[in-house]
């Protein structure tokens, strides 16, 4: 099916991740058309695909170093739901004004996260008080940029999660593209669900 007659369309930018072609396919086995962008393509190539909503992957890289991968600003002002994982969303959080620290002790494996505000957002309609996720960071967001929620905690962040109601931006600290994450699936569907997309 050619691209210039399916509306639908996810892109995920990608910041260097392992785990970047497992959230493409994730969303098209949701039924949703994708592709994937590197993170230095300029934001008039981004508005050309025309995309309902950005994932931005998670990576390698820390947004502590002065250099460090990021999106145009711009992005955050094209009026679309987007996602951020594990590096997206730091960079969402630096990027609009948190705050992001080196965390005390590298996260890496299962993590038990404890959900809070969950009447909209992601979490929506998930009835647990926590569930068990996969985690792979060594920064955290340790401040909230103007206009955003936490939804969410692990034993080594207390902001494991968050977003902007308003304007529809989420950040996740965990991988929800994982099937070591506990309703991760369910996670993303929503986003999709959350930026209008429907099935091919």
């Amino acid at each position: 099916m050619s691209k210039d007659i399916i509306e639908d369309r996810i892109l995920v930018i990608d910041f260097g991740s392992q785990y970047t072609q497992l959230i493409a396919r994730r969303v098209r086995e949701i039924g949703v058309y994708c592709e994937i962008y590197h993170y230095k393509t300029s934001l008039s190539v981004i508005k050309k695909f025309n995309p309902q909503g950005i994932i931005l992957s998670g990576g390698p890289e820390t947004v502590k170093q002065k250099g460090s991968p990021k999106v145009p600003d711009k992005l955050f002002d094209l009026g679309i739901p987007i996602l951020g994982i594990c590096y997206g969303m730091q960079t969402i959080a630096k990027q609009l004004g948190g705050k992001v620290e080196l965390a005390e002790k590298r996260e890496f494996g299962q993590a038990d996260l404890v959900l809070k505000n969950l009447a909209k957002g992601l979490f929506k309609g998930i009835k647990k008080k926590s569930i068990n996720v996969w985690m792979s960071h060594g920064d955290h967001v340790s401040g909230l940029p103007k206009g955003f929620k936490s939804c969410a905690k692990s034993g080594n962040s207390s902001i494991a999660a968050l977003f902007n109601p308003a304007k529809k931006i989420f950040g996740l600290q965990f991988h929800p593209e994982s099937v070591l994450t506990d309703d991760g699936y369910p996670l993303l569907a929503q986003f999709l669900e959350l930026a209008g997309l429907s099935p091919i």
